[in-house]
């Protein structure tokens, strides 16, 4: 089975949507392992040799593109490597694959980190920053309104197929009270998350290991979770 070392937060939960999207079934193809980011996991020596940069997911695929084993970490990458693998979600010709891969960068370079700068100074930042809060608010309100203008030309993120940009994006945006935003003010971006959250497969991936996490309560979880490497799992 393909091996998938992850924590239910946004960038885990796309790899497990893309990986039952694809056809392939927790505990028959591919298993889930557990990295607890709020008690230090992803500092341990063994997961440090699949992902060097301490972050969740990583994969391990018996079968890679040469027979031979494969490790990856990177959740975009794993959303490459697992299209390729099973040719699904990501176009073959040229101008729709560019479209496709534009908008995954999107995610990468934008959505993920300033949405979860958004999250994390107006919900977890143990002092209140204005200057924080309205910064990143700000921009998570910029980003949401570039979609919502993309949506009201086409039926997905890149166009009229679902894509692994589409995969990429969702789970971003479940959060999206905590980033304070309103859905009345992205009717055609509203639309589509609902499209998207109604798909079994996605139902699926966004319940794995679900039970497990609990809300981040004390410093060193929190410590651990948004990046202080002075803390280190025994």
């Amino acid at each position: 089975m393909i091996d998938v070392y992850t924590w239910p937060t946004p960038n885990g939960h796309k790899v497990h949507i893309m990986l039952e999207e694809c056809g392939f079934k927790l505990g028959r193809d591919w298993q889930a392992h557990a990295v607890n980011i709020g008690q230090g996991d992803q500092f341990k020596p063994e997961f440090l040799n699949i992902s060097p940069n301490n972050k969740i997911p990583a994969l391990v695929d018996p079968h890679g593109p040469d027979g031979k084993p494969i490790s990856l970490f990177e959740s975009g990458a794993i959303l490459l490597y697992l299209a390729a693998k099973t040719g699904k979600f990501l176009p073959k010709s040229d101008r729709a694959k560019y479209d496709v891969l534009q908008w995954l960068m999107f995610q990468m370079g934008g959505v993920g980190p300033m949405l979860g700068q958004a999250h994390h100074f107006r919900i977890y930042a143990p002092e209140k920053i204005d200057y924080a809060v309205n910064r990143y608010t700000n921009e998570a309100k910029r980003l949401y309104g570039v979609m919502n203008k993309q949506l009201e030309k086409t039926k997905f993120i890149a166009g009229n197929s679902y894509s692994i940009a589409d995969i990429a994006i969702f789970p971003w945006l479940r959060s999206w009270q905590n980033q304070g935003i309103d859905w009345a003010d992205y009717p055609d971006l509203k639309i589509w998350f609902d499209r998207i959250g109604a798909r079994p497969a996605v139902q699926r991936g966004v319940e794995v290991l679900a039970g497990l996490r609990k809300p981040i309560t004390d410093d060193k979880s929190r410590d651990v979770l948004f990046g202080n490497t002075q803390y280190k799992a025994r």
